[in-house]
């Protein structure tokens, strides 16, 4: 009777182990929520307003300042604080479909416009800062997925000069041809970008398609948890003079 209260026990933490070990994962994946939606240019109502209409004299001016034309924005433009960029993706945890976002805020560069035209820009990210809410997702997307000891940073640069349209407070959509460096690989993008005024100057957001294997970039496929083999590069830009 003993050793059948041995064995009883014993077999009873085993299983509950083997549920742990098999279930576990089923858990994680019905607490894992999608991630919150990029973040993208909003309309600026003052600035729509101060270019239809201008203050009566001696009355008090809008908090943003009457939009210029486009050849008054001409000049280079440095990315200023609050922006961020990063990387989309969806992944397959134990059959459970689950969009990730990892993001930073080490984003520099800048933009010239020329004539009224996009006619450069350089946007680099410090991928070793990218984070999404798992540390041991973060640490494998470092380490295996873009060794960022051998490729720290990531760079979109924009190659052709994009006409600009007059920049209100109204978002405008403006199509842009580049060069995406990831992992050490440069290859050809093309994407469309959102621009809009604001007081302080001009906001920019976009999101770039990437099919990881054009730039050597293997998807993780730990059983368990599948990456699909495409996602996007998202960043969102505050530029100021």
């Amino acid at each position: 009777m003993a050793g059948r209260r041995v064995w009883w026990i014993t077999g009873g933490v085993l299983a509950v182990v083997a549920a742990g070990a098999i279930g576990g994962p089923l858990v994680y994946a019905a607490l894992e929520e999608d991630a919150a939606p990029a973040r993208t240019v909003q309309a600026q109502p003052e600035a729509a307003a101060a270019t239809t209409s201008a203050p009566a004299s001696g009355a008090p001016s809008s908090a943003v300042p009457p939009t210029p034309d486009v050849a008054a924005l001409d000049g280079t433009w440095t990315i200023a604080a609050d922006s961020s960029a990063g990387y989309r993706v969806d992944e397959v945890l134990n059959g459970a479909d689950v969009t990730v976002a990892g993001t930073t805020d080490q984003v520099t560069g800048s933009v010239v416009i020329a004539g009224g035209d996009l006619t450069e820009a350089d946007v680099t990210v410090d991928v070793a800062s990218i984070t999404t809410d798992s540390d041991r997702r973060d640490g494998y997307f470092r380490d295996n997925v873009m060794d960022v000891a051998a490729n720290p940073t990531a760079v979109f640069s924009v190659t052709e000069p994009a006409d600009l349209p007059e920049l209100t407070g109204t978002p405008v959509t403006v199509p842009v041809t580049g060069e995406l460096t990831l992992a050490g690989v440069t290859r050809p993008v093309q994407t469309e970008i959102a621009v809009v005024r604001t007081a302080e100057g001009v906001d920019v957001s976009g999101a770039v398609p990437v099919v990881f294997g054009d730039f050597g970039i293997e998807p993780p496929n730990l059983g368990f948890v599948r990456v699909e083999d495409r996602g996007q590069v998202e960043f969102f830009l505050h530029l100021a003079k």
